[in-house]
């Protein structure tokens, strides 16, 4: 079996869930969640994603690292000097890990830890306001929410001094997708000193490329074409190239 990092969150009841990671030798890496427990029964393999960069947006959000631990196909934990329960039910190998489908999301969750130079802050002020401004702009593109997103306030109340500041929350269905790309496109910048992560109800880390994340775009009643222009207008998406206007632009030039 394969060495994963695991981690733990402590909740203020007294309950706790555990997070795992391991990279694999594609490129990919792959992560299991679940409440502690012998076995993690969560599970799911992305590209595009560094570990060390998600272990430290999960380390952001409060999990601590338990220690290397071993986790076969079926999820049981195998801390070191241990062995599972169910030895006679390991594969010989799990260099190709069976995922369970998918599971629907429900909540999307967020956090920031903005601990950056003043420069920074004062310029991520500025880019908040710019890019609310943008997703009004083009808010009348996309179906109305049925529920105002509180978060629109509390990003330029926080950045309105350039402090530092701490902040998290919740975007729920009904907010609709503009919260989401909000958070993506100020994520996607890469300010140093901002620390900006997003996660489903399950701990599931989002990317902030949209193709892979069109779980999210349903659970936000959406899907990739209908949000396209707006992606594009804040940087998340390349422009597609119009080769109608392209060949027209060209007609002058022949002879």
């Amino acid at each position: 079996m394969a060495a994963w990092n695991l981690y733990r969150h402590r909740n203020t009841d007294g309950s706790s869930k555990d997070w795992a990671v391991r990279s694999n030798s594609d490129g990919s890496i792959t992560t299991r969640w679940g409440k502690t427990a012998d076995t993690l029964p969560g599970v799911s393999n992305r590209y595009g994603v560094k570990q060390h960069d998600i272990e430290k947006q999960k380390q952001a959000k409060g999990y601590v690292l338990v220690g290397e631990v071993d986790i076969d196909v079926n999820g049981n934990v195998v801390f070191p000097g241990k062995t599972s329960a169910t030895p006679s039910q390991w594969p010989e190998s799990d260099e190709n890990p069976v995922s369970v489908p998918a599971q629907l999301v429900e909540s999307l969750y967020w956090t920031i830890n903005c601990h950056a130079k003043r420069a920074v802050r004062v310029d991520l002020g500025i880019e908040v306001r710019r890019l609310i401004g943008v997703i009004h702009s083009v808010s009348d593109q996309h179906s109305k929410p049925e529920k105002d997103w509180d978060g629109w306030q509390l990003w330029i109340d926080a950045t309105l001094n350039a402090e530092p500041f701490e902040l998290s929350g919740q975007i729920k269905s009904a907010h609709g997708v503009l919260p989401w790309l909000f958070l993506l496109a100020l994520k996607s910048i890469g300010f140093t000193g901002v620390d900006i992560a997003m996660a489903t109800e399950t701990a599931r880390d989002l990317s902030v490329d949209l193709k892979a994340e069109q779980d999210v775009l349903a659970f936000c009643g959406t899907d990739l074409d209908s949000i396209r222009g707006t992606a594009e207008v804040l940087g998340l998406l390349k422009p597609r190239l119009n080769l109608a206007a392209a060949m027209s632009d060209t007609d002058d030039c022949w002879f």
